[in-house]
């Protein structure tokens, strides 16, 4: 089996000097349509603490802290990345090496986890799902923005196109994939809508 997280790090720790400034679909164009999309939806929730999985250059973070004050968090494979996120010095912001599938973070610890264009990388989905539900408030939101197909497209880059791409891309499914996963984990999807093209948004509440 390919080392889908190897490959996904060398990607994007590549990529990270430049991810924010390059806006085309390759690197941070999904990412910012993904973002803005999740910040719109909690503008105007109450939280005080939030995690974002996958969090690159802490893009989503930036604009969160400048909606609502609260303890914000980002963990990502990426040492490049994070090391970008860092240089930010991003007021009230911790970022983290990790993987999604092994928080470093207690049981219960935080109101609202996000992921947006990352999903698509982890080799172990269902298992980075039950990671955020286990980091998770009961009560919390789970909010997973991503790219991806299902039906005969989604059969040929999972099984033919990503076997070939060297980019750690291991995985799609569609916007009711995600769903069927989130109920699986035990959440309550609260709200599901595709935002642009094959871009969608699932957020699921920890029962």
């Amino acid at each position: 089996m390919k080392d889908y997280e190897a490959l996904s790090k060398k990607h994007f720790d590549g990529q990270a000097a430049e991810y924010d400034q390059r806006d085309t679909y390759y690197y941070s164009r999904n990412g910012k349509i993904s973002c803005r999309d999740i910040a719109g939806q909690i503008k105007n929730l109450t939280y005080e603490s939030l995690l974002d999985v996958g969090c690159g250059t802490g893009f989503l973070i930036e604009l969160l802290i400048k909606q609502r004050p609260a303890r914000y968090y980002g963990a990502d494979l990426s040492d490049e990345m994070i090391r970008v996120a860092k240089e930010k010095q991003i007021d009230g912001a911790e970022f983290v090496v990790s993987s999604a599938d092994k928080l470093p973070y207690p049981d219960e610890t935080f109101d609202i986890v996000t992921c947006s264009q990352s999903f698509h990388h982890y080799p172990y989905p269902e298992k980075a799902m039950l990671e955020a539900k286990r980091v998770l408030k009961s009560g919390g939101l789970y909010i997973l923005s991503d790219t991806g197909i299902g039906g005969v497209g989604g059969w040929i880059d999972n099984h033919i196109l990503f076997k070939l791409m060297k980019s750690g891309d291991c995985h799609t499914t569609n916007r009711k994939g995600i769903e069927k996963m989130m109920e699986a984990a035990g959440f309550t999807v609260t709200d599901s809508r595709q935002v642009k093209g094959m871009i969608y948004t699932v957020t699921g509440k920890k029962n």
